[in-house]
């Protein structure tokens, strides 16, 4: 997931702290994601993105899902989240 980019911060979504679970059952994969705010008119871009990007794994399905608990905050984003947006 570290190469599905954030398309406003230009950050990867696994640093930005967006990833909130990843489960595997069989041959379905399910990434529950969250975004910045709720609403965040690039959530459409993003789920394309993660769909593709898993898309590339050795699964039958890929499935999303948007959740807003727990709410996303500046704290999850990881330290190199933090190095590359200089905070």
């Amino acid at each position: 997931m570290k190469a599905v980019i954030d398309p406003e911060l230009g950050v990867n979504i696994v640093d930005l702290g967006l990833i909130c679970g990843v489960t595997v059952d069989g041959g379905t994969v399910t990434i529950s994601y969250t975004l910045t705010t709720m609403a965040c008119g690039l959530g459409p871009l993003i789920e394309s993105a993660i769909k593709e990007v898993a898309g590339t794994l050795p699964f039958d399905d890929v499935q999303t899902e948007l959740v807003f608990e727990p709410p996303w905050s500046p704290d999850r984003i990881s330290a190199e989240g933090k190095a590359f947006l200089g905070i």
